[in-house]
């Protein structure tokens, strides 16, 4: 298993630290990192949990899916103050990341379980490279749901697919079976072996008339919806049971400062 905060440090301090160097940095120091604006916490703890590794105490964090509050402190950590300084500008920049993909999953949840309390916003698998595992992470702490982790954990029969495989015959998985009809036809022809039917680029409207067809015609079937733009969620939750979307993925990263004291 990869240990990606050692990929991260080590991409921006390869051999040491030229500035602490210069200026002789020796001791103890303190270090937190602060939000200038408000937000939902996401991966602090994990951030938090490789420091101790590293030899640093910390001195408190946020857990997932915390709130928090202009001048509120993300991370508060002390120790080897050559080492906080290594460590301050990655810690930041990845904070600041996955707070706001925690941030930015809860307002689209939000907005859409005004209109419909039970639908789910589900991210898709166009994270970042490198970044998965605590985008996906950031995403649940947004109160949000997660669509695919990989290839390797869930079946969906695609538009390409479709294309290349021809005409579907019975099909039978342990998983739950997931089809993106090219059109309507293949909606209808394909409704009864489809756990979940992923509708792209349809309208709320078309979604409106079409969703109560297929589901007469398979009650357990669950509707979803991708391709569409964060704005128009309400516009689309009434009508399906799951929106799949990459947007939280590429959320502007908060403003976040981070303060270093010596002990």
């Amino acid at each position: 298993m990869i240990d990606l905060f050692e990929l991260y440090f080590y991409e921006d301090c390869p051999y040491q630290d030229e500035s602490a160097e210069l200026l002789k940095l020796e001791g103890k120091g303190k270090m937190r990192i602060i939000s200038r604006e408000s937000g939902i916490c996401a991966c602090a703890g994990d951030l938090a949990d490789y420091y101790e590794r590293k030899g640093l105490k910390i001195r408190n964090y946020l857990r997932d899916g915390k709130a928090f509050e202009p001048e509120d402190s993300i991370l508060e950590a002390e120790g080897d103050i050559k080492l906080l300084f290594r460590f301050w500008r990655v810690s930041q920049t990845f904070l600041t990341i996955m707070c706001a993909i925690a941030t930015e999953t809860a307002s689209m949840v939000n907005a859409g379980r005004k209109v419909n309390p039970d639908f789910i916003i589900a991210t898709s698998r166009k994270t970042h490279p490198g970044s998965r595992v605590f985008e996906l992470k950031a995403v649940r702490a947004g109160g949000g749901d997660i669509h695919r982790n990989s290839l390797s954990d869930s079946i969906q029969i695609s538009q390409n697919h479709l294309e290349v495989a021809g005409e579907l015959g019975k099909l039978r998985a342990m998983k739950k079976i997931e089809i993106e009809p090219r059109n309507r036809d293949e909606a209808f022809k394909y409704v009864g072996m489809s756990d979940i039917m992923l509708l792209d680029h349809l309208s709320p409207k078309e979604l409106r008339e079409i969703g109560p067809e297929l589901k007469k015609l398979n009650p357990k079937l669950e509707l979803a919806v991708g391709g569409i733009k964060a704005s128009m969620i309400p516009e689309y939750a009434p009508f399906v049971d799951i929106i799949v979307i990459s947007a939280p993925y590429y959320a502007n990263p908060l403003d976040f400062t981070t303060k270093i004291e010596r002990i």
